[in-house]
Order: structure tokens, then C-alpha cells, then sequence
């Protein structure tokens, strides 16, 4: 008895515990972040020197998200994983600087395009099933892990949809990445070679990026703190692509709402220059995180998953020259609308180029509406699928851990 106690009374208590660990996640996940935001600074300042026009900050953000991430794991032997929160917070401040340039616009005078929206979706979400069973009959791939992978959705959101159902969740991030990172690259690149220099002339600093003045830093104190609620109210609630849609109703909605105010009736606030920036570069560092994690992928893995994208792609287009034929739209408005996925960020384009901001707004909500909408009734058929074809095994992935 003695010897038990005394064996007891020298034992240790744990020195680490959930708390600590959660701790110690946080502060390397903010170290991190803070690294890549002074690294996407200078890169986004020279790419706008360069004319790359009002989405510069975006590229920035994807080469310092993959540098950062590449370093932590040569140097530190530390991989970590992308920061899904740093993004939300991205897609609410983006949201906020969008629905403020809407807020002057007659959304209303688009009802009629409704239908028009609705059908191109449809279109680009059958498109994405055809190449997701093509993709899982190639591949040897479920079902599910391949509609997830090709279906035009958020990384973030098709990844954790993949490791709730125990999926491949690295393969689903590789595809979705792809396609992200083309479309946000190739875009871009199109609009900008129609349009010439006039992309987006150079940012002045001086009363652009913010505004000093007390009274609007209160208030942008005010929309910031409504901005955070939104977004934290997104992750509590697992609303998907709610951070963006709330964020954009606030700023649009918001300058009306300070005029039902008896001492606030002539006030303007519009976001600083400096609240789209920051939104562009953590939605570019976090495309950048899913590159610096480099998984072992196999030729063949990466091979099939550049197929896909070229086919979604491809639909993009289509898509496109179906909406010039039954619209009036000129052919970069149809091509921003129907870009196969970057929602968020072919809404920025066409804010740098002020080129239909309204219509483009629109027809990537509505798709976002629609397929955040749809996910249980695909999840469901998907897995019946699964459960009727075999579960179609994880050929196709070699080199690719399964969560």
C-alpha cells in the first residue's frame, strides 16, 4: 500500500492538455497568417505596379499562401493546415466592399434575368456531374469523392463535406484547387487582354485606403464588428457561403439603414480601400495554402484531375456562348458570369473593370444559392450510388492519404 502511494505521489501531472493544444494551434495558425499577410503586401504593391490590374492582391496572396506554407514544411518540418477561418473572414470583408458598390444598383430590374440565371446554373451543375461520373469511372474512383471533386464549389466546402463522409479529402482539395486557381488566374488574364491598360488604374494612398476622419472610422468600426458577428454566426452555424451573402446584404443595406437614424440622415459610408484589400489577400493566401501543402500525388492523380478541370472548363465556355445567344450581355459579362466557380473573386473582377458588377453579382449568387441549396438532395443521390455500384475502391489515388 505504501509502495503504490509512493509510486503515485512522484507521478507527474500532464504538463499538456486540450486547452494548451488548442492554445498552441492558434497562436502558430495566427503566426502563420501574419507571415503571409506582410509577405502578400509587397507582392500585391509590385503586381499593381506591373498593371496587373485591381485584383493584384489576390495573386499576391496565392504566391505568399504557398511560399509560407512550402517554407514551414522544408524549414520546420511543420505542415499546417489551410486556414478555413482566414478565409470566411476574407468572403465577409469582399462581400462587404461588393454589396456597397451594389447599393445604388436596381437589383430589381434584373428579375427578369432570373430564369436565365437559374438555367445556366443548371447546365454548369449537370455539366459537373457528367465529368464527375466520367472522372470516377476513370479513376476507379466512389462516386462521391468524384462529385465532390469536380461539382464547381468552394474548396473549403467540398473538402470538409469529403472528410464528414470519410472521403478523399486530399484528392477533392487538389481538383477544387485546380480549378479555383485556373479560373482566378485565367479569368483575369482574359479580361484584362480585351480591355487593355484601362484594367484598373494605380492606387492613389492618400485619402483612399482609409479614410481618417472620426466619425467614418466609427462607423467602420461599427460595420466591421456586424461584419465579424456575420461571419462568426457562418461557422457556428455551418451556413455555407453564408460569411459572403450576409456580408454583402450589410453593405448594401447599410447607408439606408443609417438614414432611418434622426442625426445620422445625410451620412455616406463606403468601405476603405484598405477592407478589399485585405479580403483579397486572405481569399488569395488561402488558395495558396492547398498549393503549399503538397501531398504526395501521383502523375496519374494529377493527370486525371487537369482532365476535369479542362472539361469544366470547357462547360464554362459553353456556358457562355449559350448565355451570349439568349441574353444582351457582351461576351465578357457572360464569360464572368459563368466562370466555373471563384465566385467571389469574378465578382471582384468585374468590380475593377466596373463592368456589370449587378448582373455578375447576381448570376454568381444565385449559383451559390443553388448549390449550397442542393448539396443533401446531391450528397443523397450520390450516395445511393455509392451504396448501389460499390463503393468503386481508391484506384486512381496512389500516394494520396485518406483522412
Amino acid at each position: 500500500m505504501n509502495h503504490s502511494l509512493s509510486i503515485s505521489s512522484t507521478q507527474k501531472p500532464p504538463t499538456n492538455s486540450p486547452i494548451v493544444n488548442q492554445s498552441q494551434l492558434i497562436f502558430k495558425q495566427l503566426t502563420i497568417l501574419c507571415l503571409e499577410m506582410l509577405a502578400a503586401l509587397p507582392l500585391g504593391w509590385g503586381l499593381t505596379k506591373l498593371h496587373f490590374g485591381g485584383i493584384s492582391w489576390i495573386f499576391g496572396g496565392i504566391a505568399a499562401g504557398t511560399a509560407i506554407l512550402q517554407g514551414c514544411r522544408i524549414f520546420y518540418n511543420y505542415s499546417p493546415k489551410p486556414n478555413r477561418t482566414a478565409r470566411k473572414v476574407g468572403m465577409g470583408l469582399v462581400g462587404l466592399t461588393v454589396g456597397a458598390s451594389n447599393a445604388n444598383s436596381n437589383i430589381m430590374s434584373l428579375a427578369a434575368g432570373v430564369p436565365i440565371f437559374i438555367f445556366l446554373t443548371l447546365f454548369l451543375l449537370l455539366c459537373g456531374v457528367g465529368i464527375g461520373y466520367l472522372y470516377s469511372r476513370l479513376t476507379k474512383t466512389n462516386i462521391l469523392t468524384a462529385m465532390l471533386a469536380t461539382v464547381p464549389g468552394g474548396v473549403g466546402v467540398m473538402s470538409s463535406i469529403a472528410a464528414d463522409y470519410n472521403r478523399n479529402v486530399t484528392l477533392v482539395a487538389l481538383v477544387q484547387a485546380i480549378r479555383v486557381t485556373s479560373v482566378v488566374l485565367l479569368i483575369p488574364f482574359i479580361a484584362r487582354t480585351s480591355v487593355g491598360n484601362s484594367w484598373m488604374p494605380p492606387l492613389p494612398i492618400k485619402g483612399v485606403l482609409i479614410d481618417f476622419a472620426p466619425l467614418q472610422l466609427e462607423l467602420l468600426a461599427v460595420v466591421l464588428l456586424l461584419t465579424g458577428i456575420i461571419v462568426y454566426l457562418a461557422i457556428v452555424l455551418n451556413i455555407p457561403a453564408g460569411d459572403f451573402f450576409g456580408a454583402l446584404v450589410l453593405g448594401a443595406t447599410f447607408n439606408s439603414l443609417l438614414h432611418y437614424l434622426p442625426f445620422a440622415s445625410d451620412i455616406q459610408f463606403h468601405p476603405p480601400l484598405l477592407v478589399n484589400i485585405i479580403g483579397q489577400m486572405l481569399l488569395g493566401i488561402t488558395i495558396g495554402e492547398y498549393w503549399g501543402e503538397k501531398p504526395n500525388f501521383g502523375k496519374r492523380t494529377v493527370g486525371y484531375a487537369l482532365m476535369s478541370v479542362a472539361m469544366t472548363l470547357v462547360a464554362g465556355a459553353i456556358a457562355a456562348i449559350i448565355a451570349t445567344q439568349l441574353t444582351s450581355w457582351d461576351w465578357l459579362t457572360c464569360l464572368l458570369v459563368t466562370a466555373p466557380g471563384g465566385s467571389a473573386e469574378m465578382i471582384l473582377v468585374s468590380l475593377a473593370l466596373h463592368h456589370n458588377v449587378e448582373v455578375v453579382t447576381a448570376g454568381h449568387l444565385i449559383r451559390l444559392i443553388a448549390i449550397n441549396s442542393s448539396l443533401p438532395l446531391w450528397l443523397f443521390l450520390f450516395r445511393r450510388l455509392d451504396g448501389e455500384w460499390g463503393d468503386g475502391g481508391v484506384g486512381g489515388d496512389e500516394g494520396v492519404t485518406h483522412p
